[in-house]
Order: C-alpha cells, then structure tokens, then sequence
C-alpha cells in the first residue's frame, strides 16, 4: 500500500472501525510455496488497553493433576480412604500390598471425625505402597520426609524403608512409637540411587494403628507454598499467568451440595466445597472426585492462595451455586442450605482478605500467613446447563457479595457451550441484570478456531466483559496450537471485551487421562510441555499494554457447495433407522432404502452392531460410540435427505450424517445428544468437532421421528417431523494468516505478532504507518511440521530466538509456513 492509499485509508475509518475493519487488500500472484500478504498499522489511532490479568491458567483436579500430580505427596491413598463412590475398583488398600495382617477400621478409635478409616497393623506385618505410575520417584542424595500418625497400646518399633526391584533405595529408618493415644512421627530418607518405581513399606513389630502415611520431596516449589511439586509449579510460573482460576470445573458443580458431616451421612459425592480444604491436611476431608478418583484436599484453597501468590497472579475461585451440571442439570431446591453456601462464600472472602482479628482472617493467619492474599474475582458457578434456575441463585450470590463486599467483581458464566439455547438465554439474564463478567466456555476444532477470530469484534462493547475461562482447540498437535494462535489474535484485538482468558485443563499425568488435550503433560519423574504450551507461553510473556491497530489481508468466503455421502450412526445409544431416502435438487433419485432386502449399499467405518430388523436398519450396541454407517458418493452436492429414526434404548437419542467425506469430516445433526438433553448440528474436519448450530431438546424412547435435511450450496435446512428446526451457511473460511499488534508501555516495543497457519510462506508488506523505529527487531518463532507433538523424549516444537535487521517504517517479512512470530520492535 503507498503512502498516498495509506493517508486515505486512515482518513476513511474511524477509530472504532478500524479494530474490526476486514482488509480490502487484493493478493498478488501466489508462488507455489509462497503466499503474498499485507500487514498496515496505524500507530497513531488508539486501540483497546489490555489489562495486566488477560491471561491466565485453569486449575482443575483432573487426570490426577492435584494428587499425584502438582502435589507433590508421593505415597498414593495415604488415610486409607479410597471408596468406591471414588471409583467402583477402588477398596480402602488400593495401592497398598500387605504382608502379613492388615485391615483398614472405620470406628470410634480413628484419627479425627473426618478422617474416617485407619489401618490396624498387626505384629511382624508390613504395608507397601506403590506411589503413583511406575511407583514413588526418587533423585540420588536428594532428602524425602517421611511423616505417619500411629498409636499403639503397648509401644513398637515400625521400620520405614525405601526400595525398588534392584534393593534399596535409602538406609531404612526405625521410629519408636510410644505407647497411648495418636502421634505423629518423622524421620528423614536421603536416595541413595535414583528410581521411578521405588516402594514405600512400613513394618511394624507390634500390632499399631496407622494413618496419614506421608513421603515428601524436600525440595518443593517454594516450600513454605506447603509441598507443591517443583517442576511442574515452576511450569506455571514460566508463564508469569495473570490470574489462576481454581479449583474447577465440574467439581464444583456436581455430586451432593451438603457438607461433610454426621447430619448429612459424611457424603463422598459431594461438591468442591472451601473449608473441607483448608487447616492441618490430617484433619481435611477428602472426596469421590467428580473424574473417577478420590482427592485428598491435601492441596487446598490456602495453598491455592498461596501459589497465586508466589507467581505474582490474581487468584479467582469457584464456588458453588447449587445448580449442577456437567451431565447432572439438577436445581437444588433447599433455601436453607442455598443460604449456608452464600455465608460459606462470604467467609471466604473473609478468609483471603479479612484482618487477623476476623474469624477467618485468624485461620489464614494461623496457618501461617497473616497478610491477606487480596481477592478481588470471585465466579459462581460453572457452565449450568439451567440457566433460569442458575440465575436466580446467582443473583442471591451477587446481593449478599455486594452489600458486604462491593469491590469484588462476581462472575457468571454462560454455560457449556459457545452458542446454542442455553447460551443465548444465559447471556441475556446476565445482560439485563448488568452483570459485571461473564464466563464462556468452549472446546472446539481447529477449523472453528480458523473460521471464528472474529467472534468477539461484534459483542456490545458496553456489555458485560468476558471471561474466555476454559477453550481448546481438540489436540496437542502444533497443528492445534496454530488455530489457537490465530483465535489469540482475536482475544487480543478485543481486550475491552475479553478481560480474561485461560486454555483448560493445565495439567495432564500420562497414566490417568480423563480429558485431552492438556497444556502439561507429565509422569511421576518427568513433565513436558505441549505445543499448546508454547503458544500460551509466548502469548502471556509478550501482551503488551495496548492494542495498536492493525489490518491484514484476508481470505475470501467460501463459495463451493457442501458435499459429500449421508451416514446414520448413534452413541451411547440404540436405534433403528428406515425409509433412507436422497433426492437430488431436479427431483432425480440419488439413493433409496427401505431395508427390506439387504444393507449392502452401506458402509460401516464406526464402532458397533448394525443388523437388519423387522425391515429396519438397527444399531443395539448400547454402549457404543460412533458407530457410524454411510451410503453415497462422496460428490454428491445440492441434494434432500430424508430419514425415519427410533430411538429404542440408551442414554442419547440419534445421529444423522451429510456432506460425509470420510470418517474424520462430515457433518452430522446429533438429536438428543449430550445425555438427550439437546440437539446440534456439529462439523467435523480432521477428526475435531465443532458445533454449527444447537437447542435444548430430548428425543423420546420409541417414538419414529422423521428427519428432513435439505442442502443447498452452503446453506442447510433442518425438518423434525415436518417443521423447520432450524438452518444454517456454512461459509466462513478457515483464515491461515491472522495479526494483531500491540505496545509495551514499559518498553515501547511495538510486537507485531503473526500467525501462518498453512503450508506456504507468508511474504508480507509490513506499514508501520510513519512509526519511527529501530532497523532491528527481536525475533520468537515457533515453527514445526502440523502433526508434530511434544514428548517426554521429544520436543520439535519450541520457540527459536534470533534477530532480524532490516525493519523500517516499510519492510518486507516472510513468515514461514505452518508459523507463529512475535517481533518486537523498538521505537526510534
């Protein structure tokens, strides 16, 4: 663009539109492996101000991440509470071996109320445990504490020692146990070699009762933090992250609302509730968590609290707002106890910010830190799939927060999804009681990611602001760290509407995976990052303070038609399908079955049993999922679809497919998915699914519906028995090369940060709009082949630092293919 285009185009825009303006810019002539661009800024227009919180990390106990995981505990079910309401193969000795006679007690000799079993330990008998992964972790000359609670009516001796299959690990310890009431005892290990799968035995020469059976590491993430596993602490705090979001998720708002007590039966399935958490770990109740395992509470809000604190973030809670969700979607309907949580809540505040002289300001200081921790974010709840019934409690939050706190902002959230229902009634309840922030949450495909960076250019600036608090792009590919990349930009340019921001879950152990992708991935001895990581990483490390605006070239609509075969399949369900039908957009018979022959111009490419019925093509595989079937030619376009489905039994309803292409990308309108509570039409490109369109709906158990999908171009049409459910375009194309530039305050840095996501290079014309600044720019670039993924052993995707000299007010810049670069530039 040349000066004399540049000053008309600065001239023509006003400074609002520019933050949203899509270039006008025409593409020169593409090389084969290299695709022109064009970046303008204007550094004299005023862009959006981005606070020092915009990013941050999502702490959730899931894929072990608390116990085992960042707490750096090493002995697996050390109080001998495992459950079965934790996970159906769990006993109170999971982990344990016995040799001899053992036998865990729940009676009226045991440590404290809330601590509920013991291990009696008879005479000559030992207990083993067999830590986390490969078992308890331990480097040569490093020191590990050693702790247990025992009594014993008579006194013994109880031996400790350290092994693995190759002998000893560290010279084993005596411990002298007197005789009467409970003690603690502790001795110290110093490794003597160093091992992954060591075990942990403790044998006593007496009968003794035990609990609270402890191994530590000494050297721990700054150890007054109170024992946080140190590699993976410090991989938190490499990032410098804003805010740390805590403790869920769906432990917050699932299982029981009551408390952990003889009135209400000491319910395990219970919701993460503050003050389980906090004082002596011995005397903290620990829970089924909501992922399949139990937790321990060992790492609680006070150390929460405190490693917010060590990395110099804001800390933002969850709390319960007695509407669960996560599958659950129940309202509680007990005033009283609705009132006990709003108190529970205020007592936090109490707890984080009260003076020592405060009830729960005195806990704090007791447990060793008088200053408060300074909470100013507090959320009420998470992705509820009620959203009337979640808003009338939250208002209730909100009051009674307000009239004794009223500098705390309160954050509600917009329930599971990015659109839909449930979303858009959400955000109209928070919007017209003027709700400070709300919460959205997503997980979608790379594609979405692509085709979505504008998602946030339209939201009513005057509204509330945004808390993107959980978002993944389906992957830990640098494929998936690409599109996530591209969407940051997106954030970025919005910063007066997204305030905050977190890429969930943090924190992966390789052996207990519930969830994926994950940022962190680890095992009992080792911890690596993911691509999504890095991406995170140099985002957070290189905000800037304000958005300098900035336009790039853009990629036009789509403009081919959907294509592709039909399919038929369901998940966690059976049924029976008849009366397939494609007519072509001239009336002309593309594909007809009654199945009243055979199947045979069906493809099966998912899970599952598909068998003829009764005339009926049926699925009775309940437990299934995916089980997808297709009839077609992948190129059919601009064609009707008809279908009669029954849902016959299971959990959801049905599924029916068009545009399928192959097994990886198709769309499908999925009736009464998510536990039969909605329908969605959901893409899928590569394997990642996104979801297009979505309502709230069940499908009934025996009734035939017919189902009608009409594709035309880009654009589809949805019938449910005769009525339009809905339609949409599908057009929007998945933009490779996204920017977006701001300014370090501190510095005066410009960072011109851009995203390549596609397999040619970018040669691009950079204007920095009359800018003086220096002829040479600091250079990160993250660059790697799509499909490449960081490992324990294997790291391809890592940023690369290097200079580069030939910056000006105009300059030429080829940003590699498959490529996120930040270059920071200095002002003359």
């Amino acid at each position: 663009m040349s000066r004399t285009t540049r000053t008309r185009w600065r001239l023509g825009l006003t400074a609002t539109a520019f933050l949203v303006a899509s270039a006008v810019i025409p593409a020169p002539a593409h090389a084969e492996d290299v695709t022109d661009y064009a970046i303008t800024v204007d550094p004299t227009a005023k862009g959006a101000k981005i606070d020092d919180t915009m990013y941050g990390v999502f702490f959730e106990d899931i894929n072990r991440a608390a116990d085992g995981g960042l707490y750096a505990e090493l002995v697996q079910n050390r109080s001998f509470e495992y459950s079965t309401d934790d996970n159906k193969s769990y006993t109170p000795l999971t982990a344990w071996t016995v040799g001899g006679t053992a036998q865990v007690v729940n009676d009226d000799g045991r440590l404290n109320a809330n601590n509920r079993n013991y291990l009696s330990l008879g005479a000559g008998s030992s207990v083993t445990n067999a830590g986390y992964n490969t078992g308890i972790s331990v480097d040569e000359g490093k020191k590990y504490d050693f702790s247990v609670w025992a009594r014993a009516e008579s006194g013994t001796r109880l031996t400790v020692s350290l092994q693995d299959a190759d002998g000893t690990l560290g010279t084993a310890r005596q411990v002298a146990v007197r005789k009467g009431g409970w003690a603690q005892y502790e001795v110290t290990f110093a490794a003597t070699r160093t091992s992954s799968d060591g075990r942990l035995t403790v044998a006593s020469s007496d009968a003794a009762a035990l609990d609270m059976v402890s191994l530590f590491p000494r050297d721990t993430y700054k150890h007054e933090s109170n024992g946080l596993r140190k590699d993976l602490a410090e991989k938190i705090a490499a990032l410098h992250p804003g805010f740390v979001r805590f403790p869920g998720g769906c432990l917050v708002n699932t299982g029981s609302m009551q408390d952990y007590s003889e009135a209400s039966g000491y319910q395990r399935k219970r919701s993460y509730q503050w003050k389980d958490t906090i004082g002596p770990v011995e005397q903290r109740a620990t829970n089924a968590n909501f992922w399949g395992y139990n937790q321990s509470y060992g790492l609680g809000y006070y150390e929460y609290f405190r490693l917010a604190e060590d990395i110099g973030a804001m800390p933002l809670p969850v709390v319960p707002a007695l509407v669960t969700g996560c599958g659950q979607n129940k309202a509680v309907d007990d005033d009283a106890l609705l009132q006990r949580h709003i108190q529970d809540t205020l007592d936090l505040i109490e707890f984080a910010n009260g003076p020592v002289t405060s009830t729960w300001g005195k806990k704090r200081a007791e447990m060793g830190h008088p200053k408060p921790f300074h909470l100013t974010h507090i959320e009420v709840g998470n992705e509820e799939n009620l959203p009337t019934e979640f808003f009338a409690r939250f208002k209730q939050f909100r009051a009674a927060i307000a009239a004794k706190y009223p500098n705390i902002t309160v954050i509600s959230n917009a329930g599971p999804d990015d659109s839909g229902t449930t979303f858009d009634t959400a955000w109209q309840l928070n919007k017209d009681a003027d709700v400070d922030m709300v919460d959205e949450h997503y997980y979608n495909s790379p594609q979405w990611f692509l085709q979505n960076n504008d998602r946030y250019d339209s939201y009513d600036r005057s509204g509330p602001k945004v808390f993107l608090g959980e978002y993944a792009s389906g992957g830990n590919t640098f494929k998936n760290g690409l599109a996530e990349a591209a969407y940051m930009t997106g954030l970025e340019r919005n910063a007066d509407v997204v305030k905050l921001a977190s890429y969930a879950p943090l924190f992966a152990n390789e052996d207990y995976v519930q969830w994926r992708p994950d940022m962190v991935w680890f095992n009992n001895h080792a911890s690596w990052n993911s691509a999504d990581y890095e991406v995170q990483k140099l985002f957070m490390t290189n905000v800037g303070d304000r958005v300098v605006p900035s336009i790039a070239t853009t990629t036009p609509a789509l403009s081919g038609p959907i294509s592709g075969a039909v399919g038929l399949s369901t998940w966690a369900t059976t049924a029976a399908y008849d009366d397939v039908k494609v007519t072509g957009a001239d009336g002309t018979t593309l594909l007809s079955d009654d199945f009243s022959g055979d199947a045979s111009q069906w493809t099966h490419t998912g899970g599952g049993s598909w068998s003829l019925q009764d005339g009926q093509y049926v699925q009775t595989d309940a437990a299934a999922e995916n089980t997808m079937v297709s009839a077609g030619d992948p190129a059919w376009h601009d064609y009707d679809l008809h279908v009669k489905a029954t849902k016959k039994s299971g959990k959801e309803g049905f599924l029916v497919a068009f545009g399928v292409k192959d097994t990886g990308n198709y769309y499908w309108w999925n009736l009464g998915g998510w536990n039969n509570t909605q329908s969605a039409v959901e893409q899928a490109v590569d394997g990642g699914k996104s979801t297009l369109i979505s309502k709230a709906g069940t499908i009934e158990t025996g009734r035939a519906y017919d189902v009608d999908i009409k594709v035309r171009g880009r654009q589809v049409t949805l019938y449910l028995d005769g009525q339009e459910w809905g339609s949409f375009t599908d057009d929007k194309p998945a933009e490779p090369f996204r920017q977006v530039v701001t300014k370090d305050a501190k510095t005066g840095d410009l960072i011109v940060k851009v995203v390549n996501a596609q397999s040619a290079a970018a040669r691009t014309a950079i204007d920095l709009g009359g800018a003086k600044v220096a002829s040479k720019a600091r250079v990160t670039t993250l660059t790697a082949d799509p499909s490449a993924v960081n490992s324990e052993t294997e790291t391809p995707v890592v940023p690369v630092r290097s200079t580069f000299d030939g910056v000006a007010d105009e300059f030429m810049y080829t940003f590699p293919a498959n490529s996120i670069t930040f270059l920071r530039i200095k002002r003359g």
